[in-house]
């Protein structure tokens, strides 16, 4: 199985002027302008061009999450007791999807995505397919057989790049996690500087 979207991720990378995953092959590395010919020359943002760069760089950054979608979790996060924005950060954390990237059983959050929907990842034993689904504190998060097999799977979990989050336990021989609890923003490990207040600035305007 490889990443099939390279470029997509790249297009995000350079539309939203940051290298959204940290990521050593990001083109921003390279190139700080816009996408187009002569990269767009970009103007000073308004308050909501702010926000709207806030969401967009939140949204992106869990594999382009649709806007229904998001919107669902902003209202989510509003319905729960303490900060909305904290509770934005947590409930996208909690997404499957995330969790798998997290562990470092993949290298990025589209392949993260994919390896849910063909099977390879079981949550308490039982397979998922959702990128989406919601894993809950305790939960024990495990690849499957063919899944540890894989060789995108094996060079990820050896890589240096990244390091796991204390919220995340992992063994990684064993191709099993264990989330220890929903995380606060400070403990996410973001390669760049998340702003959920601005997006719930942006929800309830």
């Amino acid at each position: 199985m490889s990443d099939k979207r390279p470029n997509s991720k790249h297009k995000i990378d350079r539309r939203l002027n940051c290298n959204l995953w940290g990521r050593p092959k990001s083109p921003y590395n390279t190139r700080q302008t816009g996408p187009g010919m002569h990269g767009a020359r970009r103007p000073k943002p308004t308050d909501y061009g702010v926000q709207l760069m806030a969401k967009q760089k939140l949204k992106g950054y869990y594999a382009n999450i649709g806007e229904k979608k998001f919107h669902r979790y902003y209202e989510e996060a509003v319905r729960l007791k303490g900060d909305t924005g904290e509770n934005l950060i947590g409930l996208l954390e909690r997404r499957l999807d995330a969790v798998v990237y997290r562990a470092k059983f993949i290298p990025t959050v589209f392949a993260a995505r994919q390896l849910v929907s063909h099977g390879h990842v079981t949550v308490n034993g039982k397979k998922v397919t959702i990128g989406s689904y919601q894993v809950r504190e305790g939960d024990k998060i495990e690849l499957t057989e063919k899944g540890r097999q894989m060789a995108i799977v094996i060079a990820s979990l050896e890589s240096p790049e990244r390091d796991v989050p204390e919220y995340i336990e992992v063994d990684a021989k064993a191709g099993k996690a264990t989330f220890l609890r929903t995380p606060k923003l400070e403990d996410v490990p973001f390669p760049v500087q998340m702003e959920p207040h601005l997006v719930v600035e942006f929800y309830s305007r």
